[in-house]
Order: C-alpha cells, then structure tokens, then sequence
C-alpha cells in the first residue's frame, strides 16, 4: 500500500503597519527585535529557509529549505513586509516553491491565502470576492504560477465561501477533520454522518456545492496536529516521524495520505529550534524510506478522491462554536484573564459593519463618477497595491476610469480605493481572537478603521468619526482604566493619525539633530528639502526651511515652509503652514533668525507662534522610531554620567567587594547594583568596538560577573553577541583563509559559552556550512603539504565548527 506524507504550515502574522506611514514602528514587546515580525522572522521564518540536520552527536551535518518539503502558506501582507524588509528570507521561500516543483510533480507547495486573514463566513458577497482576487494575483505576482490551493484564515468556512474558491480557480483547500458534516464513498448513496473530528483524515474528499461545480477538501489528521502545535511532539524529530508513521493502517484500501496542518510559527517561535526536529523527521522519513513526502498538488494529480463530503457550515480550527470567536462572548480565549469576558466582540462587529456599510455608500457614490465599475476597480486596485510605481498607477487608472481624470481628481480616487482597502483590513481576524479590546491586534484594525474613515471625511462632509467612536463608547473593556473603545481610540489610536504637516514637521525637528536629505523617501512619503539653514546658539539650534511633501500612495502633496527650534535636552519647538510666496519665505527667514542671532529665545518662540499658530509640534509629533532614536541621543549624555558615576564607585571599592567576598558577607544593595551595571555595560560594550576583539578583557569580564553572580542581561548581551559574531563570520566569508579571524571567532565563542549566554548562531552556522563545503577539502589537501599555515587553519576551522556544532568531514 502507497504511504504518503505531507505536513502543511501556515505561516501568517497579522499586518502590523501604521496605516498613515504604511511601515511598521517600534514594539517594545518584541524587545530585543524592533517589531514582532523581525523576531518572529529571526525565530522562524528565516531558520526554515535554512534549517540544519543533526547527527547523532547533535552537530549538523546538513542544512536545507524546509519550505521546499512541505506545504505552506505565507499570509499576503506578511510577504509584503519581508519583502521590504527580510529580501534574502523573502527569496528564500520563493524560490522553495520553484524546488518543490521539481520535488512533487510540477506541483507547487506553496498555497495561496486570503488576502487579509478575515474570517471568510462573516463577509460580504463583495469582500468575499475581493479577498480571493487580492490573495490569488498576490500569490501569481510572487510565485510567478497560478494557485492550486487556498488557506481560508481559522479554516472558517461555509458553502457559499467554497463557491467563490472555486468559481476563481481553486481546486483544493484544508479543514479541520470536524468540519466535515458527513461523507461516502464516491459509488455510493449512503451518507454517514461524522462526529466531532470522525472523519478519515488519510483521504482527500471532493465537495459538491449547489452551484453544480465541486472543490476538493483535505482534512487534516487533528490528534496530530493538536500534539505538534501545543504537546512535546517537537522535541524529537525521530518520534515526530515515528508518531506520523503510526496514523497509517493496513485496513484501508487507498494510497494513504497522512497529513498534518499548524501554524508556520510552531516551528522555531512557538517551540524553541522545532525547525530542526521538523527537517529531522523529513529527513529521517526520506533516507530509511518510509514514506513519500509530498504535497497536496502532486497527491491530488496522482490519486483524484473516490470519497465524497459535506461541510458543517459556519465552522473553524480555532473555535469549538463554529465562528462564535469573531462575534461572540463564546467563552473561546486565550484563558490567562480567568475574570475577564469578550463582551465586546459583538459590539465591535456590529461597530465595524455600520462604519463598513457608510464607507461603501460613499464609495459607490464617489467612485461611480470615475469607473465603469466601483467594485471591479476595487477588485483590480491590488494591481497597484502591489506596484505603486507611478507609470503602473497611471496606467490603472487610464483602464478603469471612464475619462481622464485630472491631478486633483486622481488623488481623489486613490484615496477612494484606499478607503476600501483599510475597510478590508479593519476585519482581519487577529482583532476579534483575543481577549480584551485594548489587545494591540484589536487596536491595530481599530487604526485601519480610523484611516479609513480619516480619507473618508476628507472626500465627503459627514462626520463618521463622531459617529464611529460614539459606538466605540458602548463597548465597555475589561481594563477599569481603558473604559471603553472610545478611550482606547483616543489614547492608542489618534497618536498614529498624521497629515502632510505633521510629515513635514517630522523632519524639520529631527533636522536639529541629524543631517537631512535634499530629497528622501520618508516611509511611505516622499520629501524634497528645497531651501534649509541652521543656526547655533550654544547648545540652542535653529532650523529654517521649505519642503515638499507627497504620498506615495494617494499623491497627495503640499509645499510648506517651517521652522523648528531646538532649547536643549527635550524641548523642542516646531512649526509649519503651506508656502505661499517667496518674499514670506525670505521674510520669515529674516525676521525668526535676526532675533535669533540676537539671543531672544522667547521673542523667538514668541513670532514661531505668530507665523504657524495651530500648526505646532513638539518631539512628542515625531514618528516613534525617530522619537526614540532622539530621546535616546537627548539620555546619551545623561546615562553617560551615570555610567561614570558607577564605574568609579565600582572602581574605589573594588578591594572592598573582594574583602566582603572573602567573608561571604553579602555587600550593600547599592555597592553591588554599581558593579553589577558597570561589568554588564562592559560586556555589551566590547562587542561594539570595531577593533581587534580584547579576548583578555572579555574574559576578565565574564569572570567577574560568574565571581559576583551578577545577574547578566543576557538578552542584551547575547543580541550584542550575535552581530559580532555573525559580521566576523561574513568577514570570513569574503576571506574564507584568514587564520587569524577563524581562531578569533573560536575564542569568543568559546569565552561565551561558559557565561551561558544565549545565542543565536543560525547565521553563523550557515555560512560556516557553506565555507566548509566550498574550500575545507581543498585546505585540508593543502595541509598535508609542508606549509604549517594550513595546517593551523584546519585546526582552527574544525575547532570553529565544534563551537558552531557543525560537523565538517
């Protein structure tokens, strides 16, 4: 009996973008990564790209895309952002799906998925629609090939959302086992009805619908699933294999598919290095022969369903009631807020319906005037979304609407169409699943629904947003502090709402403290310094300017002049209004820096309040990453002083800490707080310096802290580490024979591995691998020879992949 296997992982984060600058911003959360997609992409994505096999000494012995081996999925917006941001992780999983086509068949094993993850049976006949189409061309741009299959986010499904799968092309998708509502075999007339999850898993099942065509559904083998996503079935890859290996019978009589379906996440975010035991248990099933991987594609072609079944509608992986989840206080949650309830999902559902019903009157009216059809544009915006080059949005638009539209007119309807999209992404699902409304993913689609009503207004006189947060006000959160949904819209949402001046103001300020661009890209704006000087006055800074400011996405654009004027540590004044003449300009420049030289700070303030009256800012209006970047710069100072402070207390009683050392008589809170800041900013300190590394001061370093039982930040330490070693290992690539270098990575490593701190070698281990492939024979031939030189470096070398643990033969 034929035995296959295919594991299948969908790989999704919710978009996290500030929907005025399109990029996301800082997350402390995900300290030490700048956002929760940069460490989730360090943890996960880009370790399956390149996930090492161990040998049975836990050394690698070979490193492979795992993407190429299995079936997955990556969520649209997810691929967005790596794209911009992650481009090598980005092409790694692309060209795994060019892999697997030679792998299974000429089958792909990448699927495609609805477009913003929102749950699919809750949507309108039009959004249903717009969500495949933009999920669909997404997946073709990106994978250069029409999908196969298509994730449905939560698997939530009903009838009429296979309709729409299949009438666009879609010839498969994956559910949960207990969504099925009953099945028989293909020749047959007699149904069976399923229980909870009754279904045979081992068997694809063709789905006829009312519309006279027919979809095929893999339900995924869920005690399996379950294990692997929230059991220790990854803490082995051989009993990983064994247990996928145990679900086939000899009582079946097809070719038997055991298939399995997790978050991507699970392997390598969700369970530490679960990369590893997953390219194990591929590996370990491929050598001994014990099944055939493949994916859903190649299956399908080689073995068409003789079963038949039928959905339970309204049904999802993560939701025992159905879809209750994204509507209801069902009692689904994350369950670490024993008191607290979802009542407000319901509210906010109903909320986002009434905003999304009011945005498309408006749309339609509006748009109605430009296109043939408002809603076959907004289904062929994504053509745009995913090239906003202004030669392809001209062209869009020269296709869709009815007469050429003039510059004003075009800015009108790309804010139309974007209006529709953040109306699309104020549904993604992460808003509804967790358990409070002040959550980060439920704030999050809060901002789209905020953006979207904030273009709204701007092309129509009704007053949405007095409106939208009068609902927000009946929804009451579980946080005393929070209250409701208004109160969370005005303390997280309304300081992400920005204009063309607040951009403008932005870089006038950060102007004070770092060299600016004549002409930059400033997220998802583009800015032309026209006209800038600066003036000092001791530590007081005076910027005078002209700039020009467009969106890239709506073409939106003014000319404004401004002035920004900087007191010292974090007072800062700044201001802007639209240009008018160039004389006012000349003028302004004149009168604000005359006082200026003068020394009348005050008088200073004083005009800057006449000149730009409403339009002021201060550092608070800066976007948060250059906020944080100049607060940072503004404490330098200080937490230098600090840092001095210590390190002579530290320094003037040294001997008496080895004296209570000696006595075994704990020092003074205080005394050892000193010391303790002092060794662990040195130690993050010394990976930073661009010179020779000091092997003596590291280790004297770490002796201190293991002397002391300093409590070290590892975090900090190890984040340090990790770009140190992993700039030296890509100096070593580049100079694949420096001696020296190779013993130098040797030694840090070493040194650290005895201070426990936690590293991240992945990169290393990579290009470590890929040198070894490369030259390690032909050194190893060399020092054979009489020359001690290349005797050293295979010593250092093999030496480097024991502390790397890759094996090199």
């Amino acid at each position: 009996m034929e035995r296959y296997i295919c594991i299948h992982g969908h790989f999704y984060q919710p978009p996290r973008e500030n929907p005025w600058l399109e990029d996301v911003e800082l997350q402390d959360s995900a300290y030490p990564y700048h956002d929760w997609n940069e460490r989730i992409t360090a943890e996960c994505y880009a370790p399956n790209a390149a996930s090492s096999i161990l040998d049975v000494d836990g050394r690698i012995v070979d490193i492979v895309n795992i993407y190429s081996k299995i079936s997955f999925n990556f969520g649209p917006t997810l691929l967005s952002w790596m794209e911009k941001h992650k481009p090598g992780v980005y092409q790694a999983i692309l060209e795994a799906d060019k892999l697997s086509r030679e792998h299974f068949s000429g089958h792909g094993s990448a699927l495609a998925q609805i477009y913003n993850h929102m749950i699919m049976p809750l949507a309108n006949k039009r959004d249903k629609y717009t969500q495949v189409i933009w999920g669909l061309r997404d997946f073709q741009s990106r994978f250069g090939r029409d999908a196969e299959g298509m994730w449905l986010p939560e698997t939530a499904v009903n009838t009429k959302t296979l309709e729409v799968l299949v009438e666009l092309g879609i010839k498969f998708t994956i559910l949960a086992p207990r969504q099925a509502q009953k099945m028989k075999r293909m020749e047959s007339h007699a149904w069976k009805d399923m229980g909870n999850g009754e279904i045979d898993p081992t068997t694809p099942y063709l789905c006829r619908l009312p519309s006279g065509r027919s979809i095929c559904i893999f339900f995924y083998d869920g005690p399996i699933s379950q294990d692997l996503a929230f059991g220790g079935l990854l803490e082995n890859g051989e009993n990983f294999a064994t247990r996928l290996l145990s679900a086939f019978t000899e009582n079946r009589d097809w070719p038997q598919l055991v298939h399995i379906a997790t978050d991507g996440e699970t392997y390598g975010h969700h369970h530490f290095k679960g990369d590893m035991a997953l390219a194990y248990c591929l590996y370990h099933i491929e050598s001994k022969n014990l099944a055939k991987i493949t994916n859903y594609g190649e299956y399908l072609e080689k073995h068409p369903p003789k079963f038949e079944a039928e959905i339970k509608e309204n049904t999802s992986w993560s939701c025992i009631h159905g879809i209750e989840r994204w509507k209801n206080n069902c009692g689904c949650c994350s369950g670490s807020h024993p008191g607290w309830t979802q009542e407000w999902r319901t509210p906010l559902r109903a909320t986002m319906n009434a905003l999304r019903d009011k945005l498309a009157a408006i749309y339609e009216a509006e748009a109605g005037k430009y296109f043939k059809d408002p809603w076959v544009t907004r289904n062929a915006y994504i053509e745009i979304i995913l090239n906003r080059k202004e030669n392809a949005v001209r062209s869009f638009i020269e296709k869709q609407t009815i007469t050429a539209p003039t510059k004003e007119e075009i800015t009108k309807i790309l804010k139309l169409l974007e209006i529709q999209r953040n109306a699309m992404l104020m549904y993604t699902s992460c808003g509804w699943f967790f358990d409070e409304i002040s959550g980060i993913e439920t704030v999050q689609i809060i901002k789209y629904a905020a953006r979207a009503i904030h273009l709204a207004e701007e092309i129509s006189d009704s007053a949405i947003e007095t409106e939208y947060r009068a609902l927000l006000k009946n929804i009451k959160s579980n946080v005393p502090k929070y209250e409701n949904g208004d109160r969370i819209y005005e303390l997280f949402v309304m300081p992400s709402k920005i204009d063309l001046f607040h951009v403008c103001a932005h870089y006038a300020i950060s102007s004070l403290f770092e060299d600016i661009r004549e002409k930059a890209p400033s997220y998802c704006y583009s800015v032309t310094t026209e006209k800038y000087e600066q003036r000092y006055a001791g530590r007081v800074k005076l910027a005078l300017g002209k700039m020009h400011i467009v969106s890239t996405i709506t073409w939106e654009e003014v000319e404004t002049v401004f002035a920004a004027l900087h007191l010292g540590d974090h007072n800062v004044n700044g201001g802007v209004k639209c240009f008018t003449t160039e004389q006012e300009l000349l003028h302004m420049f004149q009168e604000i820096g005359n006082i200026f030289d003068r020394g009348e700070i005050s008088e200073v303030i004083r005009l800057m309040n006449n000149y730009f009256g409403a339009h002021s800012y201060s550092l608070w209006h800066l976007f948060t990453d250059r906020k944080r970047m100049i607060l940072d710069q503004i404490l330098q100072s200080t937490m230098k002083e600090i840092e001095v402070s210590f390190r002579m207390i530290y320094k003037n009683n040294y001997s008496l800490l080895n004296f209570l050392h000696y006595l075994q008589t704990p020092p003074p809170r205080p005394l050892f707080l000193t010391a303790e800041y002092t060794v662990n900013r040195d130690l993050i300190n010394i990976f930073s310096l661009e010179e020779e590394m000091n092997l003596e001061k590291l280790e004297n370093l770490i002796n201190e802290a293991k002397r002391w039982s300093f409590a070290i930040d590892k975090n900090a330490t190890g984040f340090a580490a990790n770009v140190w070693i992993n700039s030296h290992m890509e100096r070593l690539r580049k100079k694949p024979s420096d001696i020296s270098l190779v013993e130098e990575i040797d030694a840090v490593i070493k040194l650290l591995n005895s201070l426990s701190v936690k590293l991240d070698l992945w990169e290393a281990q990579n290009i470590y691998f890929h040198i070894g492939k490369n030259i390690y024979h032909t050194m190893k031939e060399k020092s054979l020879t009489e020359d001690p030189r290349f005797r050293r470096w295979e010593e250092a070398f093999k030496k480097l992949g024991y502390y790397l643990g890759v094996k090199v033969s």
